[in-house]
């Protein structure tokens, strides 16, 4: 197959016609509702004027189209691509919007201008939805002058507290460069440490890429920006069902037969227990809940992740169609505006207003920009639409940061306190105003040697206060916090997927692990699997605040120890005047660990949170390398990095 498609790509460099700058120019002889643009190249097309919201919309533009393509993890970059999106179809530019890996490869020669938006993940890792695409587009045997038509520019999404910064990215546009693609500007690298968050990054490289884009590419010269204060067409239109239409039973789209679930078809897997493992009186609710997996398909090793989408609370689905007089029993069909916006595989067809709500839009996520920018476009009220003004621009971000993002204030509450504007907003406009609901990822527990038929996890559930009076819940650990058995049965729809913590395949080979709080998860899912190959060189260096409040699996790991099976450090910061970490542990235990890594060949492992402890432990370790090996510093690091290569070293971390 690969070797046809690059067959193809070789032909297509060779025999493709020049791909000129678009000319408008306008026909002496009009279409009805339209006139007719020409290229260089002689092509055609009609445009046409659409009503919207009672405005006219003509989607005249430029015969060239500038293709989004993202890889997003979380949503942030999908966000960011489609806010692009929207500033072209300003500018009057045809545009698509694309998960990189639904977009097919082999089209990306004919294209003539290409944005792509992407975060990183994991240790420098793609998204998901990028994966394919990573995969092809570095594979040795392109030729080096494929792309030598195509214009792109890449913008990265990244947290520069993150060793691997903007990994993806930068990797990305250097291989554009190198299969000849012309770079318009530099890469962006947008940095959630910045004072102004990633928008401090974005906003400036954006208006260059307009500048070089534009003169390029430029639209009907007849024809001015579709103005800001107007909103865009929906991408998609409601057709609610009459109320005396008998009403389809809406069910998920599960997993059935020999495919193993996904994200599409997850399985209902059922809640056989859900117990918290923090004292009563401890600050942190922390649970660890089993689901039963029998006839899933699902299969799974140490590392790997479970997936799965939470919903809104009952509380907040009723608020929200309260506010925007929703029925939530009321049934719609949708219609896509555009045939690049299939309508969501998630959502049934025909659709409840409470399914919609409850398990497909984010209301209870902090907002973007991009939420605001729409959200202005409906305010007939001055004051409320002066400040959702201020809001979407450059210059309003740190009041922005300081109204949503700091107190961590949600879409639903933004909508109370803009009351006006939200009675005007437009039911076709909510799933361009509200994100999906993004999956949630949780280490798994527990090995299938050791409980068959069951995903076991640690969850610990969020909750805070800000200088907002209702505290802020986690939206995934509540819900999986008021999901209990003994209320029957209760169901959670999830899948698999492979982690990133990778576990020796060497049966000799030690695994040291260093798992404090919740970390411990992956942990514990190795240990259960190692032993039950009948692997005990393993060493856990657990820590918490108290031995009395939040030692997890206490009696597990004792019985492990006593049977010879594992050896345990542990580390209560709180039970004595001077704190004690994990990395104090690791300093301590520096001869077993240099036998260990040296002369048995261990693996080192750290999860955990991502702040300052995987810093601590790895500058630790350096210590164990210099004092107990007699080396500089430098040549610490340089081992530990051949660690990191040979895949000794792996760390698993998150914020």
């Amino acid at each position: 197959f690969y070797f046809f498609l690059l067959l193809f790509l070789l032909l297509l460099v060779v025999t493709s016609p020049p791909i000129g700058h678009c000319e408008v120019e306008l026909s002496d002889n009009r279409g009805i509702g339209g006139e007719v643009c020409r290229n260089t190249g002689g092509r055609e097309m009609t445009c046409a004027a659409l009503p919207v919201n009672g405005l006219v919309w003509c989607n005249r533009m430029s015969s060239h189209t500038l293709l989004l393509l993202y890889g997003s993890q979380t949503g942030t970059a999908q966000d960011t691509a489609e806010r692009i999106g929207r500033q072209a179809q300003r500018r009057r530019i045809r545009v698509r919007v694309q998960a990189l890996d639904t977009y097919n490869v082999a089209n990306l020669i004919s294209e003539s201008l290409v944005v792509f938006v992407c975060s990183t993940t994991g240790q420098g890792d793609p998204p998901d939805n990028m994966k394919n695409f990573w995969r092809f587009v570095f594979r040795k045997s392109l030729p080096s002058g494929s792309l030598c038509r195509l214009d792109y520019a890449v913008l990265g999404l990244g947290d520069s507290s993150y060793p691997k910064f903007n990994f993806v990215a930068k990797k990305l546009y250097k291989r554009l460069l190198q299969l000849g693609g012309n770079a318009l500007l530099t890469v962006g690298l947008a940095d959630d440490q910045h004072d102004l968050g990633p928008d401090g990054v974005i906003d400036p490289w954006l208006s260059l890429f307009w500048q070089k884009a534009l003169a390029l590419y430029p639209p009907p010269a007849d024809l001015s920006p579709f103005p800001d204060e107007d909103p865009l067409p929906p991408r998609y239109v409601f057709h609610f069902l009459d109320d005396a239409t008998e009403k389809p039973v809406v069910k998920p789209m599960l997993a059935h037969g020999q495919a193993p679930p996904s994200s599409a078809h997850p399985f209902p897997a059922r809640v056989v227990s859900n117990q918290r493992v923090t004292a009563p009186g401890h600050f942190q609710d922390v649970r660890h809940i089993e689901f039963d997996i029998t006839d899933s398909n699902i299969q799974y090793s140490a590392g790997d992740v479970v997936m799965m989408r939470p919903c809104n609370s009952p509380e907040d689905v009723e608020q929200f169609c309260q506010l925007l007089r929703l029925n939530p029993d009321k049934y719609f069909v949708l219609t896509p505006t555009d045939n690049t916006a299939p309508v969501p595989v998630r959502l049934p067809q025909p659709c409840s207003i409470r399914f919609l709500v409850q398990e497909f839009l984010d209301i209870a996520a902090v907002p973007r920009r991009s939420f605001f920018e729409l959200l202005a476009t409906f305010a007939a009220n001055e004051l409320e639409r002066e400040k959702l003004t201020d809001f979407s621009s450059a210059q309003g971000q740190n009041e922005l940061h300081s109204y949503c993002s700091r107190p961590r204030r949600t879409a639903l509450e933004v909508l109370t306190d803009f009351p006006h504007t939200t009675a005007e907003l437009n039911v076709n406009y909510l799933l361009d105003l509200f994100p999906e609901i993004q999956p949630r990822s949780f280490s798994i527990a527990s090995s299938l040697l050791a409980h068959p038929n069951q995903i076991q996890i640690l969850v610990a559930v969020v909750q805070y206060k800000t200088r907002l009076h209702k505290p802020r819940k986690g939206l995934c650990s509540s819900w999986l916090a008021s999901l209990a058995s003994s209320h029957g049965e209760v169901c959670v729809p999830l899948w698999v997927k492979k982690g990133g913590l990778k576990f020796p395949q060497d049966h000799n080979s030690p695994a040291i692990m260093v798992g404090p709080g919740t970390g411990v998860a992956p942990f514990r899912a190795a240990i259960q699997e190692r032993i039950a190959e009948g692997r005990t060189a393993n060493v856990l260096f657990f820590g918490c605040r108290s031995e009395s409040q939040d030692f997890y699996c206490r009696g597990e790991w004792e019985q492990k120890v006593q049977a010879g099976q594992m050896t345990l450090f542990t580390a209560f910061s709180r039970d004595q005047d001077d704190k004690i970490y994990v990395q104090h542990r690791v300093k301590e235990q520096a001869k077993l660990l240099w036998d260990l890594i040296v002369n048995k060949n261990a693996f080192f492992y750290i999860a955990g949170n991502a702040k300052q402890m995987p810093t601590a432990v790895c500058d630790g370790l350096k210590e164990v390398f210099q004092q107990e090996g007699g080396v500089k510093e430098s040549q610490a690091q340089e081992m530990l990095d051949t660690m990191e290569k040979t895949g000794r070293f792996q760390s698993e971390t998150w914020s």
